[in-house]
């Protein structure tokens, strides 16, 4: 398995999915959680069909290993074995996807390396540098109570903020999973089945650990150096994360956009495969 050197000699593993002859620049994707297996991006909707997907496990999840200094698991740090990855590979500069709690490592990244990214995706974000949060998801969270699995879902979602044992937050996870897709079909309930076991309790609880007021301040503040292109993206039924935290986190950039995907929810690839697919490579496509 490909495996790189980061900062500390910590070897982590990274993999590589579709062709490596496409002629198209490689894009490295994060995987979010925080705190969570990588493999459930997938190939990301058929984007791996035309361009090579560079894929890291961070650490602790997948192939890599676990940090012997929790601190380590802080998405600044992380965002430390990103450049480690980018030596290792020989990319100069190079176009980076996130999704969910990785979009705060992926910022974190933009903000210490402003002219390293040609392009800069962002799916699903959590808006933790910009400093807000904002309620969207209460509005969105009503307007699906007509659908059949919300009053258990939305039972789930309470019972999991009240400490709930391991065994307990795995039937929660997945009772309250439809909350999290734009539809409750056989795709997304086979890609919601696997949450539960892809997530890791150490490195999800240090990710964001470690980030003052002032240090957040000074990544927000290094947002607005940043050269590339940033496409935001968001999905109308993400009951996670919500429309609004997208539009505050494009906000953030000086050439920051937003492309809403009004059908999908906090997995837009699984979802609405083809229009997000299409949105990504138009991007990577624009001069």
């Amino acid at each position: 398995m490909p495996h790189f050197t980061s900062y500390d000699a910590t070897v982590l593993h990274h993999r590589a999915l579709g062709p490596d002859d496409s002629g198209l620049p490689p894009l490295v994707c994060l995987a979010g959680g925080p705190g969570r297996d990588a493999t459930y991006l997938g190939d990301l909707g058929g984007l791996a069909e035309q361009r090579q997907l560079l894929i890291p496990d961070s650490r602790g999840t997948g192939a890599s290993p676990p940090a012997t200094d929790p601190s380590r698991y802080a998405f600044p740090h992380l965002a430390e074995d990103l450049e480690a990855l980018r030596t290792h590979l020989g990319l100069a500069r190079f176009a980076l996807l996130a999704h969910d709690a990785a979009t705060a490592t992926a910022q974190a990244y933009a903000a210490a390396y402003p002219t390293r990214l040609t392009r800069l995706i962002l799916v699903s974000p959590i808006p933790h540098l910009q400093g807000e949060f904002p309620d969207d998801t209460r509005d969105i969270l009503a307007s699906r109570s007509n659908e059949p699995w919300w009053p258990e879902a939305s039972a789930a979602v309470q019972h999991l903020s009240e400490t709930p044992t391991p065994s307990e937050a795995h039937d929660l996870l997945l009772t309250a999973a439809p909350l999290a897709y734009g539809r409750w079909e056989a795709p997304q309930q086979a890609h919601a089945a696997t949450e539960a076991e892809q997530l890791h309790p150490v490195p999800r609880a240090a990710f964001w650990q470690g980030v003052d007021e002032p240090a957040r301040r000074t990544l927000l503040a290094g947002l607005g150096e940043v050269t590339c292109p940033v496409l935001v993206m968001t999905g109308g039924r993400d009951t996670v994360t919500g429309v609004r935290a997208g539009e505050l986190v494009a906000d953030s950039f000086p050439d920051g956009r937003t492309h809403h995907l009004p059908e999908a929810g906090h997995y837009p690839w699984v979802d609405e495969p083809a229009r997000f697919r299409q949105a990504v490579e138009e991007f990577l496509h624009t001069p």
